[in-house]
């Protein structure tokens, strides 16, 4: 089995079966899986699939410990070589997960890869390619609208959109790994019930010599947060999520851009919530 793709399902029924039918039209020339676990969703219509799509492996989660923690869980039962950790979300667009194994296997370094995001407008999603967060692009993020263009920002505008280039971080939302080193490395890291797990996992990577790779001449569709509320449980997920990262990787290691950091979420958050009212 070269490639187990795997699928966190929440209350995204008619999304989850576009993806798996675009899974099936488009990934040819590989022995492949599809594992999509259900992540306790209130809509209990995705058990209609079942039935639909009789190669899927289905599982049913008892309880939503998040994100993180449902990938590990489906990953158990992952036989592939690659794991290809795909948002329900999202739509393949072309014949290219060959080509994009094909080019894992020719670097003996490969950690993550990435492809080119866009919406249902066509724009594109910048999230595709991003640097490890700092003192500078965070701030840059959280309290600015400008972006220069070509320049080595958060979002990584130096990199052409269809460039195939190393970068820090990739998403979550698409993100193939070879499944002995996701092993290796801990797979995600559970105290992040969602967002932020992705940056923590490419980090990790990096911090373990490994590469990450963006690959801008394949592109999905990513309906890009269908199954999430708006609200104030989110912000405090997002927020909370990046506080966890920089808990883990700045409070000892690097206290100035620590405290600078934590200032920074701390006041985003607030103008955020004062927004939702």
């Amino acid at each position: 089995m070269k490639l187990s793709v795997i699928i966190v399902n929440y209350n995204v029924t008619q999304l989850l079966k576009s993806c798996l039918l675009s899974i099936q039209k488009y990934v040819k020339e590989l022995d492949y899986e599809i594992i999509v676990i259900d992540n306790a969703s209130t809509d209990s219509s995705w058990g209609d699939l079942i039935p639909e799509f009789p190669t899927v492996h289905f599982i049913s989660s008892e309880n939503n410990g998040g994100f993180s923690k449902a990938n590990n869980q489906a990953i158990q039962t992952a036989t592939g070589e690659y794991l290809l950790l795909l948002n329900p979300d999202t739509e393949l667009e072309g014949f290219y997960m060959k080509e994009l194994i094909d080019f894992a296997d020719s670097h003996t370094d490969f950690g993550g890869m990435g492809v080119h995001m866009h919406d249902a407008e066509g724009n594109f999603l910048p999230e595709s390619k991003r640097s490890v967060p700092d003192m500078f692009n965070s701030f840059e993020k959280l309290f600015t609208s400008f972006k220069k263009k070509n320049s080595r920002s958060y979002y990584r505008n130096d990199i052409e959109e269809t460039a195939i280039a190393e970068v820090e971080v990739v998403t979550g939302a698409f993100l193939l790994i070879k499944r002995e080193v996701y092993q290796n490395i801990g797979g995600l890291d559970d105290a992040y019930f969602m967002y932020g797990e992705d940056i923590d996992l490419c980090y990790t990577l990096l911090r373990n010599g490994y590469r990450n790779y963006y690959y801008g001449k394949a592109s999905i569709l990513h309906h890009k947060g269908e199954s999430t509320v708006k609200d104030e449980v989110y912000l405090s997920r997002f927020y909370g999520a990046m506080q966890i990262f920089i808990d883990k990787y700045y409070k000892e290691a690097k206290p100035m851009q620590y405290s600078f950091l934590k200032a920074g979420l701390k006041l985003r958050h607030q103008i955020e919530k004062i927004k939702l009212k």
